[in-house]
């Protein structure tokens, strides 16, 4: 009778992560007015983007001490930040002139890659809310400009 050979796993490499920010790639489309996708640079060095919490829940006590909750949608609010001399932030002038000028609102969706982190951040269905185009002097340089984004969701995976 032959001896049954042994099932091994796989021999997996652990993906060594790091909590750098300069690694970091994000490209973005922009339907009906751009026909490839866009990859940002020249972030801002102190924050260059901030979010908010997404809300998933709405709770309430009862008068018997039971907690009610449901599901609430909820809007991804982000704040992307460039230093003034970066040339991606024309994208964000170009969606804002388009919308004023055509009185409409273009749909944005982007992707983030945190290469030290190895996770991905897809963002769905957003719009551009409002932006700063003229960056305002910070000392004797000019300072961030801005442009606030709300995505209808964000989704995140490993790369």
């Amino acid at each position: 009778m032959a001896t049954p050979t042994p099932v091994t796993k796989p021999v997996t490499t652990p993906v060594t992560t790091h909590i750098t920010a300069s690694d970091a790639v994000f490209v973005m489309t922009v339907q009906t007015l751009f026909n490839a996708p866009i990859i940002l640079d020249r972030w801002s060095t102190s924050s260059a983007w901030v979010s908010k919490p997404i809300t998933l829940a709405e709770t309430q006590i009862s008068l018997d001490g039971k907690l009610n909750r449901g599901f609430v949608n909820s809007i991804f609010d982000m704040t992307l930040n460039f230093a003034p001399n970066s040339r991606t932030f024309t994208l964000f002038d170009a969606v804002a002139t388009a919308s004023r000028q055509g009185q409409t609102v273009y749909t944005l969706n982007g992707e983030l890659t945190l290469k030290g982190l190895n996770r991905k951040y897809t963002f769905i269905n957003g719009v551009l809310v409002d932006y700063n185009p003229l960056p305002a002097p910070k000392g004797n340089v000019l300072g961030d400009l801005q442009a606030h984004l709300q995505w209808e969701n964000v989704l995140s995976a490993e790369l």
